[in-house]
């Protein structure tokens, strides 16, 4: 895609979690509510805006109806331009989630049909082998992001990053979340990517804070 005109301009909402068992610091809830302050500091990358920074439920149901309406917001809001332009401007979403056993950044390729949750979630509900949306089938069925996982990590890579792909998002409410997306952006034309960072302890914020810009920085050069 070129430089010039509105259809060049990819739009980026950013999701991250609250406190969760085990963790009641979660790194996500942090990044997220700083990132737009931050980005103004750094500048974004020509050809990107930061759209909506939401903080979610650790919840599978709470996370997924929050989730929902701002999914739907943003198709709502890229409807109304369709009037104005032939093609749309492009949406991603990225979901952060926090791993707290993790060593280095991991950007997930799939999200599977399965919630078992190891404990549960902030609303008390402990699924196990459940199917996440019972329509579209078994518990193995998996839906793939359609961003370019592997040049974005190597990019990343270049950059200095400790970080890796990733195909097991897990079974609790970040590959219950990021199903839901990957469903929704299917149907309805954008893209959507899950992030999982480790805790503060382990890289800290202020590394967290430029992966996540230099993240939007790849996002950008893939559509320009």
């Amino acid at each position: 895609m070129g430089s010039e005109g509105p259809s060049s301009v990819v739009t980026v909402h950013v999701t991250g979690f609250k406190k969760f068992h085990g963790v009641s610091d979660n790194p996500t809830e942090t990044i997220v509510t700083n990132l737009r302050q931050f980005m103004e500091k750094r500048g974004l990358p020509k050809g990107l805006v930061l759209g909506s920074c939401t903080i979610l439920e650790t919840a599978g149901h709470g996370a997924v109806s929050q989730l929902y309406k701002v999914l739907q917001s943003a198709i709502s809001s890229r409807e109304k331009e369709i009037g104005s332009s032939a093609t749309p401007s492009p949406i991603v979403w990225i979901h952060f989630g926090v791993n707290s056993g993790a060593t280095r950044f991991a950007l997930e390729t799939q999200a599977v049909n399965e919630a078992t949750f190891r404990c549960p979630d902030e609303l008390g509900w402990k699924p196990q082998r459940v199917p996440i949306v019972p329509s579209d089938g078994s518990i193995t069925r998996t839906r793939e992001t359609k961003l370019p996982v592997a040049e974005l990590t190597r990019s990343l890579r270049k950059m200095g990053y400790d970080v890796a792909p990733s195909d097991d998002a897990g079974r609790f409410v970040c590959n219950y979340v990021y199903y839901h997306s990957l469903r929704f952006s299917e149907q309805n034309g954008i893209l959507s990517l899950f992030v999982h960072v480790p805790l503060f302890l382990t890289i800290d914020e202020e590394v967290q804070m430029q992966f996540t810009g230099s993240l939007l920085d790849m996002l950008a050069s893939v559509f320009n």
